[in-house]
């Protein structure tokens, strides 16, 4: 067998490590620590931790991403949080009057997919401060533009944020490309919430927000069903009333009635029925105007043959 590229390297088995001998998932995680500089917990102010349950696509999972950049701690069945912990079985939402639970004992998260909710063992996770999260719109790449369902990361910087805790939130998403765009796609109403006091106002708050979606969905609905565009035309040409001016001033007042219509013999509708009809020897219709000039002519021509007529009878008197 010869050298280089006539080698053949299918027999030989591919190796899972790369050319430092760690394994490609080991390399993966040092870049991403390399990345955003740092690989400890204790480098981010406040404690992270979360619930994971393997339920959504490892590559996609913004939560195991946290893990492996070391951000984030993963909790196990059974274990209970300190801090605030975002969880759907919350009873109140989150509010500014949780900043300081928030600063001493961090925030967790429930890892897991929306559409197997009943999988989740929720009475023996959580802790004593478990909280909701108001209306919200996500931003990451799998349900952007969709209320409600944030990820992992999502829930953390919405908790940091509501609570008055923005730069914390700015940190975190910053180890997602997309992830500042949560900030700004929610930017008006984050600050709503943050005007709060407790958890009822935010409820209200939140209440009024989605009262003023309805108005303008209720508001568009309504302006929809009142443009005709049979009666408008066609939208794509700006139309022109000018030229519609002119048309009616040059139109023929025709009534096209068909119980006032009449047909001459050779079935062409007559525009005006109440004028009579004449024709020639080759049986077209003779029109109006032009029977009027013969008939001129004609008068014109006996005219000129009167003094003829009378000159004659005058010679032969002579």
């Amino acid at each position: 067998m010869g050298k280089g590229k006539n080698k053949n390297h299918d027999d030989k088995p591919r190796s899972s490590r790369g050319s430092n001998g760690h394994s490609i998932r080991h390399n993966h995680k040092r870049m991403e620590m390399r990345h955003t500089g740092g690989s400890s917990i204790s480098k981010f102010p406040v404690k992270l931790a979360m619930w994971d349950f393997d339920h959504c696509d490892p590559k996609r999972c913004s939560g195991k991403k946290l893990e492996r950049l070391g951000l984030i701690k993963s909790l196990k069945v059974g274990q209970k949080f300190q801090g605030i912990v975002v969880s759907p079985s919350g009873k109140s939402v989150v509010c500014p009057a949780d900043k300081s639970i928030v600063e001493e004992n961090g925030a967790a998260v429930v890892e897991c997919s929306w559409a197997r909710l009943e999988e989740v063992p929720f009475e023996r996770i959580g802790g004593k401060h478990e909280r909701l999260l108001p209306y919200l719109v996500a931003a990451n790449q799998v349900n952007y533009g969709r209320p409600w369902r944030l990820n992992c990361v999502e829930a953390l910087a919405a908790c940091f944020a509501i609570v008055g805790r923005t730069d914390l939130a700015e940190q975190l998403l910053s180890n997602f490309s997309w992830g500042l765009g949560f900030l700004e796609l929610n930017r008006e109403l984050l600050e709503i919430y943050q005007r709060c006091t407790d958890s009822d106002s935010v409820k209200k708050a939140e209440e009024e927000w989605l009262a003023l979606i309805e108005r303008e969905h209720e508001e568009r609905k309504n302006q929809l069903r009142n443009e005709d565009l049979w009666s408008t035309g066609n939208v794509n040409r700006k139309p022109n009333h000018t030229e519609d001016h002119d048309l009616l001033e040059n139109s023929d007042d025709i009534n096209y009635n068909t119980a006032n219509l009449e047909f001459d013999s050779l079935g062409n509708i007559v525009a005006n029925p109440t004028k009579e009809l004449k024709y020639d020897r080759l049986g077209n219709i003779i029109e109006s105007d032009t029977l009027d000039e013969q008939a001129v002519e004609l008068q014109e021509e006996e005219e000129e043959e009167i003094p003829t007529l009378v000159k004659s009878v005058d010679n032969l008197r002579i």
